[in-house]
């Protein structure tokens, strides 16, 4: 039987809670990693794997689910990935060595498909004039979570075993389904097709290699044999996916689509809001924390950072991550009367204004934590007018795949993001240490500025239709 439709704010609630879910996951264990290390007795590359490995499925699951969503149903499918994301988070908490660990990681990764289900099911479920401000929250959630996640890792680091992180986001991610599962109605909107499966192994191999490549180019050396011939593995398997995906006639992405210039234009400030996103998220931890944990010997040469402790580090983050949560639906709200290339390309622009502040200032806590808001506020904008603008542009029957790729070129962008931000510590350092020196966090965050303001000029280019009011609606029905 049917369950009955609940009231689409109900159903919007239970909706964020799964993202939000996801989203502390993804960055909790950004603040754990070296006492991962320690602990486990492992190697910083192996302990970075514990994020990497979420990432690499994370972008393959994705619009691998979506499209599935879109065959099967987007409710069943939303309640299978967030279950075999509680599995993965369970088995993290019970794991006994690194690779445990990694591979329980790896599972709880199919939990991104949340963000494209659950656009889709917004986009079928809710009002026209309702949609925008709905995506915009579960955008908002993806940031939101992600500061609020390290803010929280950092209190759980300090004063409890690493294990929690996976016990307390076990239990969110369980509420989420059940209440998923009473009060996320299945969708009408169903595309019958066969599973395209030569494309999803080709996408599959194509970014794991990709990914795989900008996760160890830093250790592996980015001129390496291994990591060269993996960009090139890369660079076939998703050539290869691209002709296969024209020729099949039941494609998992349709390219036409996806060269459409407005889903083009919003799949490429995606990237690059993932980018500016993770390179702050990740430095300004390490930015503040120096020159706590530096060798006695090198400390005294250590000239910023203000000797934070993981809870404090968090705590630097927290003003972005509180704006952010009100800044997707007034994004959503914005869009319904400009048009949602406006607050996305608002967006870029603060978070441009607002890593260039982290460039230019940062000799004393309060400047840290004046740029916040201003970043915040940015992610919050750009994030869900991307997503509703996706789902403005594409078919129903293609929002769950479209969705997901949106997604994958956040994260992509992201990884990107992380690793170019590493390569610039190690690249700059005070003379005679392996400490990283101030220039290399000043040119990492400048670097994402200037990203970020490219991204506000690009997304100027791309064609949106205002959103229409519930009178318009109503007219038009009639």
């Amino acid at each position: 039987m049917e369950k009955p439709r609940q009231h689409y704010n109900v159903t919007l609630a239970a909706l964020t809670l799964a993202g939000t879910a996801f989203a502390f996951q993804q960055t909790m264990v950004v603040p754990a990693l070296p006492v991962l290390q320690r602990e486990l007795d492992t190697t910083t590359t192996w302990a970075t794997w514990v994020l990497t490995v979420f990432l690499l499925v994370a972008s393959v699951a994705t619009p691998i689910l979506g499209k599935l969503g879109d065959q099967y149903g987007k409710e069943r499918l939303l309640v299978i990935s967030l279950s075999v994301f509680l599995l993965g988070c369970i088995g993290c908490a019970l794991a006994w060595n690194i690779w445990s660990l990694i591979a329980c990681r790896a599972l709880a990764g199919v939990g991104a498909a949340v963000f494209p289900l659950s656009f889709a099911i917004i986009r079928d479920e809710f009002p026209p004039e309702k949609v925008g401000v709905g995506i915009g929250l579960v955008s908002s959630v993806f940031g939101v979570g992600g500061g609020f996640g390290i803010v929280l890792s950092g209190v759980i680091v300090d004063n409890l075993s690493w294990r929690w992180l996976f016990i307390f986001g076990s239990i969110g991610i369980a509420l989420a389904i059940l209440l998923v599962m009473r009060f996320v109605p299945e969708s009408p909107i169903k595309t019958p097709s066969r599973i395209d499966v030569p494309g999803a192994a080709l996408l599959t191999g194509g970014l794991v290699a990709f990914l795989l490549a900008l996760t160890e180019g830093e250790s592996w050396g980015w001129t390496s044999g291994r990591i060269l011939g993996l960009f090139g593995i890369a660079a076939v398997l998703l050539v290869a996916w691209v002709l296969v995906e024209l020729r099949v006639p039941e494609p998992m992405v349709d390219m036409r689509m996806m060269i459409r210039r407005t889903v083009l234009l919003t799949n490429i400030t995606a990237l690059i809001s993932g980018f500016a996103m993770f390179s702050v998220f990740v430095l300004v931890p390490n930015f503040v924390e120096m020159p706590r944990g530096v060798p006695e010997q090198w400390a005294s040469l250590v000239d910023y950072g203000f000797g934070a402790s993981a809870t404090m580090a968090g705590l630097y983050l927290l003003p972005s991550s509180i704006v952010l949560l009100f800044a997707g639906p007034a994004a959503g709200l914005i869009g319904r009367h400009t048009g949602f290339k406006w607050p996305m390309s608002i967006g870029m622009a603060l978070i441009g204004i607002g890593a260039g502040m982290l460039a230019i200032w940062h000799d004393e806590p309060w400047q840290i934590v004046a740029s916040q808001p201003v970043f915040g506020i940015g992610i919050g904008f750009a994030f869900a007018a991307m997503a509703t603008i996706i789902a403005q542009t594409v078919r129903p029957s293609e929002t769950g795949v479209a969705g997901g790729m949106n997604t994958v070129m956040r994260t992509v962008g992201g990884v990107i993001g992380g690793q170019v931000g590493a390569a610039l510590l190690t690249a700059h350092t005070i003379p005679g240490t392996p400490i990283p020196s101030v220039d290399g966090f000043e040119v990492a965050f400048a670097l994402g500025s200037v990203a970020a303001l490219i991204g506000a000029a690009v997304s100027l280019f791309i064609v949106t239709a205002r959103q229409p009011g519930r009178r318009e609606v109503a007219l038009e029905a009639g």
